[in-house]
């Protein structure tokens, strides 16, 4: 394994533009949920006329399928981003919108057959239910609870009511309200592997809200000790929470 210096460093000068992990290909793994999310988003676009993906990072998603609807939309609020999504999603003819978290989406109500999302900032139930037509479905994977909170926890310490975040039947019960009718939620928690310190170094620069204080020199200390410990062929290990969902607008907005 290379030097402590060297992983550090290659991992602070990184691209964190987009939404794509293959920067951890060797470094670290993630198993994946069991429902295969990406599949099943294809076979969703296929069968649509009108589909918008929300938070779409770089579109590293809609990229994967195959086949896009006639009129396909996505939204982004880091700007950096939006621009990579036009670029990977333009040519494809797909609009790609900028956005700004808490602000009603620029969209006409009733306007979509299918609203989609893989791993949502922050879901505005009442905003998905007005641009979805009656009949339409929300289908999305979600992260779940204290997800990856092993490694969060070992550089904050413990956060017993940070936990109780991102629950999947609380955020049944806010679509509920919104007026969508739930038609399958399922949950999966996923093992995380990771080998050396540099991909956690990068793994925290890209979800800034995992750490939000984090810096390589504030946290020193606690990286040099993942870094003997990974020296000695001891992976750090931790778990995300995922969950699946689909959901109907039953009603008029």
């Amino acid at each position: 394994m290379r030097g402590f210096d060297e992983l550090i460093a290659e991992a602070e000068s990184a691209d964190m533009t987009g939404w794509g992990f293959d920067w951890l290909v060797g470094r670290a793994t993630e198993e994946r949920a069991p429902w295969g999310f990406s599949r099943l988003l294809a076979q969703r676009l296929a069968a649509v006329e009108r589909a918008l993906d929300i938070d779409t990072g770089g579109g590293e998603v809609i990229k994967e399928a195959p086949e896009l609807p006639p009129v396909m939309v996505v939204t982004e609020s880091w700007p950096p981003n939006a621009e990579r999504a036009r670029v990977t999603l333009g040519p494809r003819g797909v609009r790609v919108l900028e956005t700004r978290g808490g602000s009603p989406l620029p969209l006409d109500d009733d306007s979509f057959d299918l609203v989609t999302a893989r791993h949502p900032v922050r879901p505005d139930w009442h905003e998905i239910h007005r641009v979805l037509r009656p009949g339409g479905h929300y289908f999305a994977q979600h992260v779940g609870p204290a997800s990856a909170f092993k490694l969060i926890e070992f550089f904050l310490g413990p956060l017993p009511e940070q936990r109780k975040g991102r629950d999947p039947q609380r955020e049944v019960a806010q679509a509920e309200r919104a007026g969508l009718q739930i038609e399958l939620l399922q949950t999966a928690r996923c093992r995380l592997e990771f080998f050396d310190v540099g991909a956690i170094v990068w793994i925290l620069r890209k979800c800034v809200w995992w750490v939000p204080d984090f810096t390589v020199t504030r946290y020193e200390h606690k990286l040099r000790e993942l870094d003997l410990k990974m020296r000695h062929g001891e992976p750090f290990v931790a778990h995300s929470a995922r969950h699946l969902i689909d959901a109907r607008k039953v009603g008029p907005s």
